[in-house]
């Protein structure tokens, strides 16, 4: 099974919806989970900061991470934006068949 579960955040809502919108029409992404805001707490440039932010679960293929990746680095407005991704075990073969009809094979040269 070729599936991965990757998460990103995003300071605006705006921003999640460009994003999901995006990366499933591109066919990158059978779906995008937009998850409400939360408040993040991190160190940046040596200080601690606290920030509003919406987490994406995007539902993809291994296949497609490269490039998942360089289309997230494109888009997303952080200097260095979280973007982390998880193998798939197991999942209900009628929802891998859709995942995978649902987004699309890197052509050659792509990935």
């Amino acid at each position: 099974m070729d599936m991965i579960l990757l998460w990103t955040t995003v300071p605006e809502k705006s921003v999640a919806t460009t994003l999901s919108e995006t990366l499933v029409e591109e066919g990158l992404a059978a779906c995008v989970h937009v998850l409400p805001a939360g408040e993040s707490c991190y160190r940046w440039q040596g200080e601690i900061q606290r920030q509003t932010e919406w987490t994406l679960l995007i539902k993809s293929r291994q296949s497609l991470y490269p490039l998942l990746e360089a289309r997230l680095l494109a888009l997303h407005p952080y200097e260095v934006p979280e973007l982390v991704a998880t193998p798939v075990s197991q999942t209900l073969p009628a929802y891998w068949a859709w995942l995978v009809a649902s987004t699309r094979e890197p052509s050659v040269g792509e990935a």
